[in-house]
């Protein structure tokens, strides 16, 4: 089908090395970089820049990736539909997931998908909001967890507003007993996630007027809660993001309330894969059962 030369130059971005990819192509790496060259040689310009590192796309092959990876991905979408046809349930599918996805949802659900599709391959790679949202537009994800609001190339699809609270140590009572206020955010530090500063948190931050100053990061959401119980400051936290991490905290909501609305991704091109559509529809029979009316799914 698709030119051997497109996996090839694809795997060699990915790795990083002309090495690294043939090893995990199961092929030499004279013959990945021939191959390589002979696809520079196709389309009349450099596709990467070789060093002692491994090598880096020129601006060139940065254009054309994309629209190699939706070859390929178009390709898998033909495979897979034939194997539907003749009723094989076959394929791959590429999740992309946020750490609290990954702990909280996912062991439910590919589960539950492989029940169901025990020959459909499934791999997962965690990160950030927008690295998700960028490896599904590339196409080197077919579908991914993320929190609104999302910029163009991909699909979206509201899944759940998560609520998001302000962590505090156990020996901490709001002045009203029930709600975090501006005065008992006066004076107080906060820990939190670098990558969580300029999305739905910092809007709390600004909301009570928290400077800069009064910030302190941390590396993940548990080494947050365990700072807080240890009376180092308050944290803020959606809700999806504590049920199962540990510690002799309290959690309590602003006084005005805040949320993230989580969302799912999914590559154009790929979309109407079988085995993508398959994982939507476990994906929301999942949510469903979880959150009842809570899941945004019921209001299509």
């Amino acid at each position: 089908m698709a030119n051997f030369s497109y996996e090839v130059f694809s795997k060699v971005v990915e790795r990083g090395t002309l090495a690294k990819a043939a090893a995990e192509l199961n092929v030499t790496p004279s013959a990945v970089s021939h191959s390589v060259s002979q696809l520079e040689t196709e389309l009349g310009f450099p596709l990467l820049i070789r060093n002692r590192m491994g090598v880096a796309l020129t601006e060139d092959g940065a254009q054309v990736l994309p629209i190699i990876q939706s070859i390929q991905n178009l390709e898998e979408q033909l495979t897979q539909v034939a194997d539907n046809i003749n009723g094989v349930n076959t394929g791959r599918i590429r999740i992309g997931a946020f750490s609290s996805v990954s702990t909280n949802w996912l062991p439910t659900i590919i589960r539950r998908f492989k029940k169901r599709y025990p020959h459909i391959e499934i791999s997962v790679v965690q990160g950030t909001f927008n690295r998700i949202v960028e490896a599904v537009r590339l196409g080197t994800a077919d579908i991914g967890f993320s929190s609104l609001p999302v910029g163009p190339g991909v699909v979206v699809e509201p899944l759940l507003k998560d609520p998001i609270y302000c962590i505090t140590p156990k020996q901490f009572k709001p002045k009203n007993g029930r709600t975090v206020t501006q005065a008992d955010v006066d004076k107080q530090n906060f820990i939190l996630q670098q990558i969580d500063y300029d999305r739905d948190t910092k809007n709390a931050l600004d909301r009570y007027h928290v400077s800069s100053n009064a910030i302190n990061y941390s590396i993940d959401d548990q080494s947050i809660l365990s700072m807080v119980e240890s009376g180092l400051g308050m944290g803020i936290l959606p809700n999806l993001a504590v049920q199962k991490l540990v510690g002799d905290v309290n959690m309590y909501p602003f006084s005005e309330p805040f949320e993230r609305t989580l969302c799912l991704v999914i590559n154009p091109t790929i979309k109407k894969s079988p085995s993508v559509q398959r994982m939507q529809q476990v994906i929301h029979s999942f949510l469903a059962e979880t959150y009842g009316e809570a899941f945004l799914g019921h209001q299509g």
